[in-house]
């Protein structure tokens, strides 16, 4: 915990427009830190799958402008003196990633919003659809060399079932979600590449030089 503390701060110290935590894979982990970064003047600004087999969860935060978030800054700094070597962090427990209880509703949001955007690789759309589809049908001729038709046709069409089964289940699963995020407050748009984002109210997407601005 301590390691993936003190990297972030790191670079909030340096005052980086942007900040990146990658603590190996841990969707509940980033969103904790996710929320340390909110308090040093940081706001969210998008999650995503890397490293060897998107084995990474790594989220993207934004330095926010606003005066407010200056303050925030200011105001954890000082209660803080010594995160990231051994002292208390901000809306965690003592020596893990764990939030405390008045940190709990907000770390549960931020862990929405990395959920619903690295499982935008995982929904399909029409495209990946239509290859998992095709791969079926090519599995199917391929054992029709070694197989009866009747065992290559029902083993194409069970992997058939798995695809439309997952295809199902994620988008059910990302649209719970983003029921949470509206009813949390948060606005859904479409970012440069069309795909659908949630923001806070006054906040662009990400990408702008002033990410959180009107």
């Amino acid at each position: 915990m301590e390691r993936h503390v003190a990297g972030m701060l790191r670079q909030i110290a340096r005052q980086q427009d942007v900040v990146e935590i990658a603590p190996q894979g841990s969707t509940p982990k980033a969103a904790a830190l996710a929320y340390v970064a909110e308090q040093y003047g940081y706001t969210y600004g998008m999650a995503y799958r890397t490293g060897f087999k998107n084995s990474l969860v790594q989220v993207r935060m934004y330095r926010d402008p606003r005066p407010d978030a200056r303050v925030r800054e200011a105001a954890t700094i000082a209660a803080h003196p010594q995160a990231g070597n051994g002292g208390t962090v901000p809306g965690l427990e003592r020596g893990s990633l764990k939030p405390l209880p008045e940190a709990v509703g907000a770390v549960a949001v931020l862990k929405d919003l990395v959920t619903f955007d690295v499982m935008a690789q995982y929904v399909a759309d029409r495209n990946q659809k239509v290859l998992g589809y095709l791969a079926c049908a090519v599995l199917t001729l391929l054992m029709l060399i070694d197989s009866s038709p009747v065992e290559a046709v029902a083993s194409g069409g069970a992997v058939a079932l798995l695809f439309t089964a997952a295809f199902k289940v994620g988008a059910i699963r990302r649209e719970k979600i983003a029921q949470r995020l509206t009813d949390a407050g948060f606005l859904a748009v479409r970012d440069e590449q069309g795909a659908q984002r949630f923001l806070r109210p006054g906040q662009q997407s990400p990408g702008h030089t002033d990410p959180t601005a009107a």
